[in-house]
């Protein structure tokens, strides 16, 4: 068993009945993008971020955001020393390898906005010093539902940003029964011992090097282009999309629509991309990068479901 197998595994025994969240998360991990989970309180988003964290030898750390933060305790800030008569700049949290932010869209907007360079840009700019972010770097972060009290809705620029969004939903009553018989310990006896972690920082950058290897076939390069062009052209495809449609996703979605299927190819264990991995990871890659209109929330239409209809217009190669 590699090393993404094993952590998949550990995943796997921690978390009960969210198959597809293990899987986008590692599809993060193999890519270095940033993913955005989307779920009410006690769904597990926290419980699998730190469970992925616990399984490599990264540095990891929790942000709790809330209403009261400021940018700075994010990024850090310049401390005056008055028995040195200078400044020293004292890090803040942003400067580990898994970043979880929790509850992002408790926090004001500028709090949001002071993670946009660091996920962007990699680097991190207080008292006009710019300091490199680690090789390794990855934010996963975690929003209630807007209609939540006490929410903020992210800026589109910093939605952009995030490579996924994955919507996380109830478990069925068979696997709350699991998580029942787990969390007050009936399962202990067949639960493994801690183990070293799966994946060191160099395992990591070596599975990233072989995703960059997976071939993708031209056909499927346009057939990635016109998924993501039919966000933008709705009406050149449906009527009715193009009354559900106000934004369009921007290029960096084709580019991590593509990243993101040659690392689920590697996951399914193939050196070449299948068009079911693009099927799989097109709605966590464009869910959030598209406008609905007017018509479309009165007739109750999801960004999901309108991706479902751009992929059943769209003919696969």
């Amino acid at each position: 068993m590699n090393g993404i197998e094993h952590l998949r595994a550990r995943l796997q025994r921690d978390i009960i009945g969210q198959t597809a969240l293990i899987d986008r998360l590692l599809v993060a991990v193999l890519t270095g993008g940033h993913v955005l989970l989307e779920g009410l309180p006690g769904l597990a988003k926290t419980t699998a971020v730190r469970a992925l964290a616990g399984g490599m030898a990264l540095g990891f750390q929790r942000i709790q955001f809330t209403p009261d933060m400021i940018p700075g305790d994010i990024t850090g800030s310049d401390i005056f020393l008055p028995q040195d008569g200078r400044f020293q700049f004292v890090p803040g949290p942003i400067f580990n390898e898994i970043i979880l932010a929790d509850e992002i869209n408790r926090a004001p907007p500028k709090v949001q906005s002071a993670l946009l360079e660091a996920m962007q840009e990699r680097q991190v700019t207080v008292g006009g010093t710019t300091r490199p972010l680690p090789v390794i770097f990855m934010v996963i972060a975690t929003q209630n539902p807007l209609d939540q009290e006490g929410t903020y809705p992210l800026p589109e620029a910093q939605l952009d940003r995030f490579q996924m969004k994955v919507r996380i939903g109830y478990p069925s009553a068979e696997d709350e029964l699991k998580i029942l018989h787990l969390a007050r310990g009936a399962a202990s006896e067949t639960r493994p011992a801690a183990a070293d972690p799966a994946l060191t920082a160099g395992g990591v950058l070596e599975l990233r090097n072989a995703v960059d290897g997976i071939y993708l076939d031209a056909m499927l390069e346009r057939y990635i282009v016109a998924l993501v062009g039919a966000t933008r052209e709705p009406a050149r495809w449906d009527a009715e999309l193009a009354d559900w449609l106000t934004r369009g996703a921007s290029p960096r979605a084709t580019l991590a629509l593509a990243h993101a299927a040659r690392a689920q190819a590697l996951l399914a264990g193939r050196d070449f991309v299948d068009p079911d991995d693009i099927l799989q990871l097109a709605p966590d890659v464009l869910n959030h990068r598209i406008g609905l209109g007017f018509a479309a929330r009165a007739a109750g239409v999801t960004p999901d479901r309108a991706i479902e209809r751009i992929v059943a217009c769209v003919p696969i190669p």
